[in-house]
């Protein structure tokens, strides 16, 4: 008879394999139907799951589980960081930082509103709950901008943005998270000092780990990296997330300006030779795929349609609050004043429905359950609720809007 650990490593492969198998079959469908493959993924995890079929049992709670979440969400972040450009980074800086942070603010004030009046909660609980599903989720709308292409400075910016403002949103539902349980009051002053000192420290540890790992794989004279710049690259997302978190800061802001620096690193006088970044190019993208699939087919499995169900007419009226009218009112107010960027109307159209919810949020749910917040189990229907209509209804739609939009790069 195997001993219990051997018996268990047996399962977990057999999973292992199965996500592969059906994830491979999954982008091959997307692809067919010309959507992002991030939506058909979640819906065949929803199918696998205990609440249909039971074939995947993950928890959400459990090391592998969050390990897959980290690392997945890490790597995917740098594959988007290392596809935008500073040029066109430049041109829009000033809308992604006030979407990142003042965004979230609106965001999280106008769906904290619907929450009260619709779920009938206090209304700290309903801050609580929008703040919480604030932020833009990075790891969903990094593949879908990879798969749809869009006009470089409108998808580098909602991009840019969800990388940037999971940051403030966790620093935000932690303050909220504070009065609920009966800490005192938001002291503004913390609060921002706080968002400082995270976007300062990750944008700073992912400059220090760009530069160093384009040096060590692109520098004319002491590249001697470059042939394993794949492996590189997968200690340094690591690295990067680690160190920014072990200095109490964003470790996804890490990763993602780390990815920005590596991508962009003929800027800094770094250049590799056609054959061994065409080697790198195709690993980022084969291991993003990879990430995308385990990430999205458990997330889609760890959906508790008996809780949802208990929510769902309330759960439903905020999300569509949530994405219809403080998502555009967002947009709209954070764009506009950006004269330098002269945003079209049809430009914040298009940013104003791509705000798909995932990971980040999910993450932060699952942390509120374990920490006891009140309405945790509130708090985590809705925030699924949101993963599953942004991702099935926004995800699924962007090619078909961007093309009424003429916002499709190709044309």
């Amino acid at each position: 008879m195997s001993p219990a650990s051997v018996e268990l490593a047996k399962h977990i492969l057999t999973v292992f394999g199965m996500i592969l198998a059906l994830g491979t079959a999954c982008a091959v469908l997307a692809e067919k139907l010309k959507v992002p493959d991030v939506a058909v993924l979640l819906v065949v995890g929803t199918l696998l799951g205990p609440g249909v079929t039971g074939v995947i049992d993950i928890k959400a709670d459990s090391a592998l589980n969050q390990l897959v979440l980290i690392f997945g969400s890490c790597y995917i972040l740098f594959d988007g960081g290392a596809s935008l450009r500073l040029k066109v980074l430049k041109e829009v800086w000033i809308t992604i930082l006030v979407l990142a942070t003042i965004g979230v603010l609106i965001t999280a004030a106008i769906t904290s509103v619907a929450a009260y009046y619709f779920l009938g909660v206090p209304f700290i609980v309903a801050l609580l709950l929008a703040s919480t599903i604030a932020s833009t989720d990075p790891a969903t709308l990094v593949p879908i901008f990879r798969q749809v292409k869009i006009k470089d400075r409108v998808a580098q910016t909602v991009m840019s943005e969800s990388a940037f403002n999971d940051a403030t949103g966790a620093i935000l539902t932690f303050a909220v998270l504070g009065i609920a349980m009966g800490g005192g009051a938001i002291s503004v002053s913390t609060v921002l000092i706080d968002l400082l000192k995270q976007a300062g420290f990750g944008v700073l540890t992912g400059l220090i780990l760009g530069y160093g790992a384009s040096f060590l794989i692109a520098h004319e004279r002491f590249n001697f990296l470059q042939a394993y710049a794949p492996v590189v690259s997968l200690m340094a997302v690591m690295g990067a997330f680690l160190a920014a978190d072990g200095l109490q800061a964003s470790g996804f802001m890490a990763v993602f300006v780390f990815g920005i620096v590596v991508g962009n690193k003929d800027v800094f006088g770094f250049t590799m030779s056609k054959g061994e970044q065409a080697k790198l190019d195709d690993f980022v993208l084969t291991t993003a795929l990879l990430m995308r699939m385990f990430i999205f087919i458990l997330l889609g499995s760890q959906v508790d349609f008996a809780l949802m169900n208990t929510y769902l007419a309330g759960g439903v009226a905020v999300v569509a609050v949530f994405m219809l009218v403080a998502r555009p009112v967002t947009v709209f107010l954070c764009a506009l004043p950006d004269r330098r960027t002269r945003w079209s109307t049809k430009e914040m159209l298009f940013m104003s429905w791509t705000r798909e919810t995932g990971v980040i949020p999910g993450a932060l749910a699952g942390l509120l359950m374990g920490m006891g917040a009140p309405e945790a189990k509130l708090i985590a229907s809705v925030t699924f609720l949101a993963i599953l209509l942004t991702i099935l209804v926004q995800a699924t739609t962007t090619r078909w809007l961007a093309q009424k939009l003429d916002l499709l790069a190709d044309d």
